[in-house]
């Protein structure tokens, strides 16, 4: 199996066509049609029927793509790297931050850390922990930076960066604005902004069925950028963490949740065989003195 096969085979899939694949793949048809029939061949039946209206993939055809899809990318994403230190003479380092991790405290940090160590290219990646770790562990991500409710054991070594209160998001024209301290019970008259990807989902649910306080979540979103925007339109009230906020905005406004206090501790994430790169050891001492 040849990777021109596979990219023929997908721009077969894309295209619907083998006449288009090939003005995609700028190919010849002949030379196209030639290398998916050598790669039926080696897989051992057809990917595709045809039709008037085109191509269609076998059983066969469908049970491969995902795989072929992804051996594809990952042998992109490995070349570009290469090609990136070859021409530029920089260690590519890639960091997972999770989606609900603000970029006020750590961005500063990673535009000093660049200033110190040009060489080094550094690569942010948003997504939830699960995938997040997921790529740690596969070797596609160096570093991950998130706020477990439970550390990680081996292989794993978490570092604690800093520690971050949640606090209380309003709108500047809201109530909440006249007054000093918010507890979670003054939130239950309020409509609450319910943020999906809250790693203290339960712990505050187990908090509010003790005190008999019942949040009604007026609306949801896994995206936080979306929770900031409902809160500036005044819809209702977010809990979230300090470090979300824009810094010095006008429009939003928070005060600490007063009772109870709700905090969380935000850890670098590694495989402890990462720290045999120096550019690592570096941002791992920078990342622990600084934050």
């Amino acid at each position: 199996m040849e990777m021109h096969q596979i990219r023929y085979f997908l721009a077969v899939c894309d295209h619907g066509s083998f006449t288009r694949a090939a003005q995609f793949t700028y190919v010849a048809q002949p030379s196209l049609t030639q290398a998916i029939k050598k790669l039926e061949d080696e897989l051992g039946g057809e990917l595709f029927t045809r039709d008037r209206s085109g191509c269609l993939l076998t059983a066969l055809g469908r049970l491969v793509e995902p795989n072929l899809r992804k051996i594809f990318k990952e042998t992109q994403a490995t070349k570009a790297d290469a090609i990136r230190f070859t021409r530029l003479n920089n260690i590519p380092l890639r960091v997972g931050l999770m989606t609900t991790i603000g970029a006020q405290r750590l961005s500063s940090f990673f535009a000093r850390y660049q200033q110190e160590y040009p060489h080094i290219e550094l690569e942010l990646l948003v997504d939830s922990e699960p995938i997040l770790l997921k790529q740690l562990e596969s070797g596609l991500l160096d570093l991950v930076i998130s706020a477990p409710t439970q550390l990680l054991g081996h292989p794993y070594q978490s570092t604690l960066l800093y520690e971050e209160r949640y606090v209380v998001a309003f709108s500047h024209a809201h109530r909440f604005n006249q007054l000093t301290k918010i507890d979670l019970k003054d939130i239950q008259s309020e409509p609450y902004l319910d943020r999906l990807n809250c790693e203290l989902k339960e712990k505050l649910r187990s908090l509010c069925q003790d005190r008999e306080i019942n949040l009604y979540a007026a609306y949801r979103s896994n995206n936080e950028e979306w929770i900031l925007h409902m809160v500036r339109a005044n819809i209702g009230v977010a809990l979230m963490p300090e470090y979300t906020l824009p810094k010095n905005a006008v429009d939003v406004k928070y005060r600490y949740l007063a009772d109870p206090e709700i905090s969380r501790q935000v850890y670098a994430i590694y495989a402890p065989q990462t720290l045999k790169k120096s550019e690592m050891k570096a941002l791992i001492a920078n990342l622990t003195c600084r934050l």
